[in-house]
């Protein structure tokens, strides 16, 4: 997995470049977004891993299957992944392009786990607390779980802090059993 990221790590950061400089961000996420979609569907993977195409030739057809959603940036961009093999990594690279932006946005995706619902105010008050600790606008998206009996888990991009009591149990447990 590390592998990935870092051969996907040269092309997130060009595609990056190209999109800053030309105030294109957003535009470039929606292309991303849409060629890694339609690489997830079976028959264009199939297309993809094909050993009787060129990769010249997949560059192409993905680029025809996705449409008007690219414009010729995302065409050439295409095609310098194909000369290079580098298909395959499409989701990598919309990822690490998505955390540049992220990063370059000063913006946050949160998402929070929570045994119960949380309420508007719930919600207000730990994206507060988020935006005080990583000092970046925080956007939260919430959902239950009521396996974790009480408590939440927030996965902030690398981090992850579990204050589900469902984690504080299997933490004493462990701690009993060693």
């Amino acid at each position: 997995m590390a592998e990935l990221a870092t051969i996907a790590r040269p092309y997130a950061n060009a595609a990056f470049d190209i999109a800053k400089q030309e105030q294109t961000l957003d535009q470039w996420s929606r292309m991303l977004s849409v060629v890694d979609n339609v690489t997830r569907n079976e028959t264009v993977a199939a297309l993809l891993n094909s050993p009787d195409l060129p990769a010249s030739a997949k560059a192409y057809r993905l680029g025809e299957v996705c449409g008007d959603e690219l414009d010729d940036r995302g065409k050439k961009f295409l095609q310098a992944l194909a000369d290079h093999d580098r298909l395959p990594l499409v989701t990598e690279i919309r990822e690490q392009f998505e955390a540049l932006r992220a990063e370059e946005e000063r913006s946050l995706d949160v998402e929070v786990v929570s045994a119960f619902a949380l309420s508007e105010a719930q919600t207000a008050q730990l994206a507060r607390a988020l935006n005080a600790r990583f000092e970046k606008e925080i956007s939260i998206a919430t959902s239950v779980d009521r396996t974790l009996i009480g408590g939440a888990v927030v996965r902030a991009g690398d981090v992850v802090i579990d204050g589900s009591l469902r984690g504080k149990l299997n933490k004493l447990a462990e701690t009993l059993s060693a």
